[in-house]
Parts: C-alpha cells; structure tokens; sequence
C-alpha cells in the first residue's frame, strides 16, 4: 500500500486513481466427486497404516483434505468412515488371535502384545492424520468419543466377542507372575505393556485383578503352609518381609497403582494373620530368650501391618511373667537375684526401644509383669534389693566411678517400684544403714544423702524420716564428741593412749539391737563413764544405753615378729585384752572374764581362732568351736601388713538377725491393719465383712491375704473395738 502511494504522488497533483473491489461474479463449486475422491485418497492411507506399508501422499496433503471436508461440512461422513475402516481392521486383528493355534498362554502373549502395539500405533498415526477432524468435529459434538478413545472402544468391543482372546492373555500373565513369584527371569516390559492395554480397554478390575488376587492368595496360602513346617520362625519373618517386598516392587514396576492395596492385604492375610498364633506360641520365646532384637523388630513392624500388636503384647507380658517367676522362685539365685533382674531389664529394654519402637503399650505391659512376678515371693525381693544397694554403698566397693554408682542405684531403685512390699524394703535398708554409718562403711555420705532424697522422691517423707533422723544422729554425735574432747576438766581424767567415738542414737529412729553384756577392760569402763557424765550433765533426763555389739576398736598387739594393729569388734577386744596376762586359756575361763554369753562368745573365738588370720590358737584343731576347747595366744603370727582387720562373724547378717527384722515388718503391718480398719469403721459405723476386706485390700500398701485381715478383725472384736451385729454375724458395728 506504501509502494501505492508513493506512485501516486509521482505522478502529480489531479492524476490519482481510486482502488475499487468488486464480488466474484460467481461462487467457486466443488466436483461433484469431491468427497468420494478426497475420502479415496484418505481410505488409502487409512489402509497402508493398517497393512503397515508406506503412506505415498505426504502427511500434509492428507490434512488439508481432511480439513476440506470439515470445512465443507462432510464431517461426520467422515468419521463414520474412517470408524467402519478402524472396525474392520480390528475385527480381523482379533479374529486372528482368534483362531490362533499357540495353546501356551505364555508364548500367546507375545502375539497379543504384537496385536495391541500395532494398533496403538496405528491409531496414533491415524490420529496425526486426521487431527483437523478430532479437533474440530469431535470437540464440538456430544457423545462423538475422539479418535484415539474410539479405537479402545472397537478393540474392546471386538474383545468381548473373543473371549477366549482375552482369557489365553490373562491365563498368560498370570503364569508370567507366578513364574517371576519362583525365581523365574521374566519379561517385564511385556508385562508391563499388556496389563496396560486392560487399564486403557477399563477391564483391568474385572478381567485381570479378580483372578490375579486369587491365585495370589492360593500360591501365599499355600507357602505359608510349606515354610511354617519347613523353617523356623526368625526365618519365616524373614521370608515373609522379602515377599511383601517383592509384591511393593511388582506394583510399581507393571501392575496397576490400584491393585497394591488388595494385593498387599491378601500377602498380608495367607503368609501372617492365619499364621500369627502359631508364630507367637511356636517362636516368639525363643527370639525372646536369644536377645535376637533385629528379628524381634522385623515380628513388630509384620505385626503392626496386620493390627496383631495386641497379640504380640500379650505374649511379651507372658514372656516377662514366665521367665520372672522362674528366676524369683529358684532360691539358689537369691546371692545374684538383683543383678539377674537387672541384666533382665535391660534385655527387656533394648527390645522395648529397638525392637518395639518405644511403644508406651508394650513398656506399661512390661511394667505390670515385672509388678506381677516379683511380687510372688513375698517379701524377698524387697530384702535382696535393699541388700544389694548395702553392697553398692559400702565402702571398698571399688572399680566404678560415682556416675557409674548413681546409675546402678537408679537401675535398682526402678525395681524398687515394682514391689508392693517396701515396708520390707524400708526395715532391711534401714538396718544395713545403721550398720554403714555406725561400723565406718559407706563409701560416700553424699551417695548415701542423694540415695534417701530419691527414696523420699518415689514414697513420699513419712518413708524416709527414719532415714533422715539416722543422718542427723550421727552429724549430732560428731559435734557432741567435739565438745567432749574440747572440754579441759572431761581431759583430765582419761587415760592417756586411748580414745573413744561414740555415737548418741535416738532410739525412734534406729533399728533396735539386743542389749548383750560384756565385761570391759577398765579403761574402756572408765571412758564410758566419763563421757556419760560429761553427756547427762549437757542433756538432764535422758538415758544411755550402751550397744557394745556394734562397737569396733583399733588395737596394738605386740607379737615376737613384730608390731601389728588389729581392726576388731568390741567383743573381739575384750577377749583379746585377757591375754595380756595370760598365754593360754580354756573356753570356760574366757567366758567367765568376759561375761559374753556363750553363743555370742563361741563366734567372737571363731573369728579369732579359725578364720583366715588366726591371732589365737585352739586346741583341739577344728572349724569349730566348742565349749571345752583351749586357746593360746598365736606367738608365730606373721603378716605382711601392718594394719589387719579381722571379719567379726557378728557383723554379718543372722538368720536370728533375718527373722527379726522380718518379725519387726509383720509386727508393724499389725499395727497399720488394725488402724486401717478402725479409721474405715470410725467412718461407716456399721459394715459387712465383705465390704471391709475389700476397702482394706486397696487401702493398705503391702499384699495381704483375706484371712490375715480377718484375725485382726477377731482381734479388734476381742478388744471391744468392734463388735458383730446381733441380726447379721457377717456385719460389724464400731463400738466408741
């Protein structure tokens, strides 16, 4: 248009000329044989795609015809030609599959596999030609499917007349994947490629999920039979998780996001829900008993998949049961019993937080069998733990550092909560106390201060106020001989060479000990003296008492081969300090000197005369003592260290000693079960038997038994606490 103008104005002003369009005298016409040549040339094309041989007219030729007839409103002529064309094809695709003679559905498949690629492909191509007609024709009218989506529809109509097509094809996957279940190499791109043509033809669920999820039930069910008899459990888990593995991957590598679901539950139902019982009765043990925590995990996580985790639960708190019973009840562990527990909980632990993935169900049913087994030997536990922190808290316990001391008393003080029966506890631990503090033994104060503090923490300060006045007795006692030795007058009248310790009990606070009568040396007499003199004169109306059971002394003793000193107990003192005037003397004689009663007298002398360091001599020879052997003083005693302690047999627990504090215990629940069910009666005024054990049985701390309960309440009758209702001999009145 600028060239135009450009011309005009070259021919100067008045010669312009206007453009003018005029209408085509007449509309173009098409042939008469437009459409029948144009659809020719396509049918031709449509006929070398489907006999796969090469196209002569060019792809863009072809287009534009296609795109002609649209445009001249031929379109749905020519769909529906182009589909009868298609239909043709496929019926006779399929036909031959048909009446194909390959009987092995495996070698089927590849046919098959051919047919299908073909006729993607060839609908693909198609598409490319006859793209104008689907963009077009088939976007803008209803119900036309587009020409891809058109070709899946003849294919899966003309299926469906050969059934036998479709069922040699399954037939045929199905043996490929049980093939591939055995340890076949199989081909998994043709897999792959024709379960994709069920998912396109939409008869993925019903013509191969259906059957494909049956036989992989028979084939699990079957195995799972087989391995259960053949393997043992470790292995049959182990198997069991390689499978359900193996399916996950054959999800993802050709069967259909939709099967995993299903697929997974029928491996899950036939290999572990029918077979769990069995597994947990025939196996579980034994993983159990051989600490096999990898194999225990893999059982949870199996477990967890088919919701049995109650089941596996049980089985952990019977394990726990079981085995615990066995180890509390046999009485020849008793010397390790805490240490077996211990090692126990830790197995247990490392299976609770490895194996069982911190599950809080599992620890509080780990935590209720401890509760349950440890509390069927009556009160034992609670003497061997409260033994076992004495053995960590005395002195010499040498080899762990004060972290690894705090641990183990932790790890103790856990079984400590199990047991129902801490009044036993609280009887031993204050005991064996006692005897630290008093004999020189803890090994750290501050171990034993923050050992009370976490007892107090657990049961509360009533438990531990004892505990506590015992400390404050002996800090007391510390300032007490401070001010004794500080005294100037109190000085004067000791004898030089000697000192004394002594510690001011309160008796409400300590264990009581049998008073047990020595004769001591004078001056042993004489500081006693003095220093009740000193101690009366600070604190008027109080009383001592003195307990030479549980003194301990340091001596000299001069022997030919040289000086030695001697740790000793009070009463090993008194029998040595008689041979300072004498070389030989008869049980009898000893006994008299030192007025120690005899059964106390015979262990002091076996501790002297029979034991690993022997200052004395008895005659006759012997491990024993008898009341008419002679003792001599040993003047060929030789030993390497200057300072030797001799074991006192006294400072060992007795079975008297045992039986005591056990007797104090029940003595003491007495107590406690006579106030409890005054305090209930007090309340109710009147109530039957029943309703009272009852109430009683979950107020009292400590396992009791029914018929315990009942004495006390005949107790309380006779003492006119309570009496039996006139009307009902089964209900009792309190009497105030």
């Amino acid at each position: 248009m600028a060239g135009t103008q450009n011309r005009i104005r070259a021919q100067g002003p008045g010669t312009a000329r206007k453009l003018t369009i005029k209408p085509l005298k007449s509309k173009p016409k098409l042939p008469e044989d437009f459409e029948t040549t144009t659809w020719k040339k396509l049918q031709h094309a449509v006929h070398a795609v489907h006999g796969k041989q090469p196209v002569t007219v060019s792809l863009e030729e072809l287009y534009r015809a296609v795109e002609d007839m649209c445009l001249h409103k031929m379109a749905d002529r020519l769909y529906a030609n182009l589909q009868q064309e298609c239909n043709t094809h496929i019926s006779a695709e399929l036909e031959k599959l048909a009446s194909s003679q390959t009987i092995d559905p495996v070698l089927f498949l590849q046919h098959m596999g051919n047919c299908w690629h073909d006729h993607t492909s060839q609908m693909l191509t198609i598409r490319s030609i006859f793209l104008y007609l689907d963009r077009t024709y088939v976007i803008s009218t209803t119900g036309v499917r587009s020409l891809f989506e058109m070709g899946l529809q003849l294919f899966r109509t003309h299926l469906a007349s050969h059934p036998q097509v479709e069922r040699k094809t399954v037939q045929g996957l199905l043996q490929l994947i049980k093939a591939e279940r055995q340890g076949e190499t199989v081909d998994r791109t043709l897999l792959k490629h024709l379960l994709r043509m069920f998912t396109s033809l939409n008869i993925y669920a019903d013509g191969f999920e259906q059957p494909f999820l049956e036989q992989t039930a028979q084939f699990y069910a079957a195995e799972g039979i087989q391995y259960m008899q053949e393997t043992d459990v470790a292995d049959y888990l182990l198997h069991s998780e390689k499978r359900l593995g193996e399916e996950y991957e054959r999800c993802q590598q050709y069967l259909d996001s939709s099967t995993r679901k299903a697929l997974v539950h029928a491996v899950e139902r036939q290999l572990l829900e029918k077979h769990m019982p069995t597994i947990l009765e025939k196996g579980y043990d034994a993983l159990m008993a051989e600490k096999r925590v990898p194999d225990l995990g893999r059982l949870y996580s199996l477990c967890a998949r088919i919701h049995a985790l109650e089941a596996l639960k049980q089985s952990f708190r019977e394990y726990i049961k079981k085995t615990g019973i066995t180890m509390i009840m046999d009485e020849e562990k008793d010397k390790d019993m805490v240490n077996l527990l211990l090692e126990m909980k830790a197995n247990l632990d490392t299976v609770l937080h490895q194996a069982f993935q911190h599950n809080e169900q599992f620890a509080n049913a780990m935590k209720d069998a401890f509760e349950h087994f440890i509390n069927q030997r009556q009160n034992k536990p609670a003497e061997l733990i409260a033994k076992f922190i004495d053995a960590e808290l005395k002195a010499g316990n040498k080899g762990q550092t004060d972290d690894e001391l705090e641990v183990r008393l932790d790890k103790a003080l856990i079984l400590f909560r199990y047991i129902s029966g801490k009044d036993v506890f609280e009887a031993f631990y204050k005991k064996d106390l006692a005897k630290r503090l008093l004999l020189g033994k803890s090994a750290s104060t501050d171990s034993e201060k923050n050992m009370i503090t976490k007892l107090k923490t657990e049961c509360g300060s009533q438990f531990t106020n004892k505990l506590e006045g015992m400390f404050k007795d002996i800090d007391l006692s510390k300032d007490i001989m401070t001010s004794f030795r500080q005294a100037k007058a109190v000085q004067a009248k000791l004898t030089d060479g000697l000192d004394m310790n002594v510690n001011i009990l309160t008796s409400g606070y300590w264990p009581t000990y049998p008073t047990v009568d020595a004769k001591l040396p004078l001056e042993l007499n004489h500081y006693q003296e003095v220093f009740k003199a000193f101690y009366l004169s600070k604190h008027s109306g109080r009383r001592l008492v003195w307990h030479n059971s549980l003194g301990t002394c340091i001596v000299t003793a001069h022997f030919p081969k040289g000086k030695k000193e001697l740790s000793v107990s009070l009463f090993q003192t008194v029998v040595l300090t008689l041979f300072n005037d004498a070389d030989s003397l008869t049980f009898a004689e000893i006994q008299e000197a030192s007025g120690i009663e005899e059964k106390e007298l015979k262990r002091t002398l076996q501790s002297l005369a029979c034991g690993k360091v022997r200052v004395l001599l008895k005659e006759p020879k012997g491990r024993e003592v008898d009341s008419g052997d002679t003792f001599l003083f040993n003047e060929a005693f030789v030993a390497s260290l200057y300072r030797i302690k001799i074991n006192s047999i006294q400072l060992k627990e007795t079975v008297e000693e045992n039986k005591k504090t056990n007797d104090q215990v029940i003595q003491d629940r007495q107590y406690q079960i006579d106030a409890a069910i005054v305090r209930i009666m007090k309340t109710r005024k009147t109530l039957s038997h029943k309703l009272l054990v009852s109430e009683l049985l979950v107020m009292l701390k400590f396992p009791i038994k029914a018929s315990d309960l009942k004495k006390r309440i005949e107790s309380l009758i006779d003492r006119e606490y309570l009496e039996r209702d006139e009307a009902n001999q089964n209900v009792y009145n309190y009497l105030a």
